[in-house]
């Protein structure tokens, strides 16, 4: 699942004009865990919209850190003429923002291993995508897990059963295709 979430601060949400609140979106999460074991759940967030304070920040931060996501995407907001938000006081200075923007990838990459690390010994069907020069096939998981093989057997474009048996440190899971 790919679940916008933006921020998980109630005014940063109000001056977003969200008609969610944090509440909601954590109960939702947690039943989609419950209900679907592995489920693989991405989260947008945009960082530095116009008021987010370091407090706000770290609501989101604190947040993000204990909710059971796979991976977050981090969108640094950007001004756009003719939209309310450019109008709000509480301008977040650039280098803030990218600050903010590098601490929530961070977090992003821990979630993301984290989760593949829970699936080690996992078998799972594998869409294989592509064979790259390095004679690597790559696909993801039926719950959007990245995962690489030196198989010498040509599953591009092919579901597969495959087994997870390590992450490496280019956020991959690696493993061995069932036959």
């Amino acid at each position: 699942f790919h679940i916008p979430m933006q921020s998980a601060d109630t005014e940063t949400l109000r001056l977003m004009r969200r008609r969610y609140n944090k509440d909601y979106y954590e109960d939702l999460i947690h039943r989609l865990n419950n209900l679907i074991p592995g489920v693989g759940i991405g989260v947008d967030v945009i960082i530095g919209f116009p008021g987010e304070t370091d407090e706000r920040f770290n609501n989101t931060f604190n947040f993000l850190e204990e909710l059971p996501v796979s991976y977050l995407h981090v969108f640094t907001y950007s001004e756009r003429r003719n939209t309310h938000a450019v109008t709000l006081p509480g301008r977040v200075d650039m280098s803030i923002r990218k600050e903010r923007s590098r601490i929530l990838r961070e977090l992003s990459n821990k979630k993301r291993i984290d989760f593949y690390r829970r699936n080690i010994g996992c078998i799972h069907n594998v869409l294989f995508e592509s064979v790259k020069e390095d004679d690597n096939m790559y696909g993801f998981t039926e719950n959007y897990i990245k995962v690489r093989t030196n198989s010498n057997i040509n599953q591009e474009n092919h579901i597969s059963k495959f087994k997870i048996t390590e992450v490496n440190s280019y956020n991959y899971a690696e493993g061995k295709i069932k036959t």
